[in-house]
């Protein structure tokens, strides 16, 4: 077990940065999640790790031991790949099998680690069979069978679960979790899905354009993005953005956009008086938007009259997709809301988890 310690690293593809300045301290057992948009470095990130990138500049630690010049094979560490990279001609069992036949382990505990981790992984009854005989969920299970055998300091999963149908994923995801905290190893796992970030991790950390933007627990993340891109990445439907200026009148700061005005809870105006006069960008999750009968009781809620112009019912939820003059955003509201396209109705704002950036620097106001 290890941890893993990122400290300034940098890739360059001739004139193109993939990652930059990258400073990152992975915990001993933890399970980390870097997610971003596709380009964003993160895969790039974890092929250095593997050894399979050579780094540009920096320093890259796995426990006490930098690895910067050390052979992928002598990182002591396991990948699982998107496309599960399995040999088409062995068995699941000698595919399992076949990086410590490499390495001279004696039969008798190479049969022993390949039944102990199809045991742990219920693939015990597929050993026998080649890949092209398995499904798609059965076939990742053997690429993680191919890396829990070999019982590495660090597991690293660049986008496992890209290639299975949506109800596998949901499936295969808690899987993972739970082989993470049986195995008590430390896993690094890529994704652009911020719902498996979300689901998974112990820490996410958010990247873009090459550059570590913020990391944090899922939680946080949520409640407290540092910037637009995170507020923005992290969420589904993504928070909703206005352009507004700030503007005070007495005790009272309102945030006022082209289409409605919203006043600021009493709790919020201090972190928001050197900005009053500024253009800012207000955000708000569509979770935030209430249909005002079924509003929360405990909200500070600000109405503002808007437009239907669409709604999607997805069962436990109902999605309004709503015009205010200029601004569309999106509600996400009770399933009992009745509301139908083209009705013209009032709906609740949350201010309590408003959030406000500084148009420039996108960064959060707080």
């Amino acid at each position: 077990m290890a941890s893993v310690t990122y400290d300034h690293v940098y890739k360059r593809f001739d004139e193109v940065v993939a990652v930059n300045d990258f400073s990152l301290e992975i915990e001993d057992k933890e399970f980390l999640v870097l997610v971003g948009p596709s380009g964003c470095g993160k895969s790039t990130a974890l092929r250095l790790l593997a050894g399979l990138e050579e780094i540009s500049d920096g320093t890259l630690k796995i426990g006490d031991r930098v690895v910067n010049d050390v052979a992928p094979k002598d990182r002591d560490i396991a990948m699982v790949f998107q496309s599960y990279a399995l040999y088409p001609h062995m068995s699941v069992y000698d595919n399992m099998a076949f990086g410590l036949k490499l390495r001279n382990y004696p039969k008798d505990q190479i049969t022993d680690q390949v039944n102990n981790a199809a045991e742990i992984l219920g693939i015990t009854t597929l050993l026998d069979r080649k890949p092209r005989q398995l499904s798609g969920g059965q076939r990742q299970r053997v690429a993680l069978g191919r890396a829990i055998v070999r019982d590495p300091q660090v597991f690293l999963l660049d986008e496992p679960l890209s290639n299975l149908d949506a109800k596998l994923r949901v499936q295969t995801r808690a899987e993972i979790t739970k082989l993470h905290k049986r195995l008590e190893t430390t896993f690094i796992y890529v994704t652009h899905d911020q719902t498996e970030a979300m689901t998974m991790a112990s820490r996410i950390a958010v990247m873009n354009h090459g550059v570590l933007m913020q990391i944090d627990s899922p939680q946080n993340l949520y409640d407290s993005p540092n910037n637009l891109f995170v507020a923005g990445f992290i969420g589904s439907p993504a928070m909703n953005f206005f352009n507004a200026d700030l503007t005070q009148e007495g005790e009272d700061i309102t945030v006022t956009t082209e289409s409605f005005a919203v006043k600021v809870p009493p709790d919020r105006r201090a972190a928001l008086k050197d900005h009053v006069g500024k253009n800012v960008v207000f955000g708000l999750r569509p979770e935030d938007i209430h249909d005002p009968h079924f509003a929360p009781p405990a909200i500070v809620a600000q109405n503002v009259d808007t437009e239907v112009d669409l709604t999607e019912l997805m069962g436990n939820e109902i999605f309004l997709f709503l015009i205010s003059g200029e601004e569309e955003y999106v509600a996400r509201v009770d399933p009992r809301t009745n509301y139908k396209m083209g009705d013209k109705v009032t709906m609740a704002f949350n201010m309590n988890n408003m959030h406000i950036f500084d148009k420039e620097t996108e960064q959060v106001i707080r």
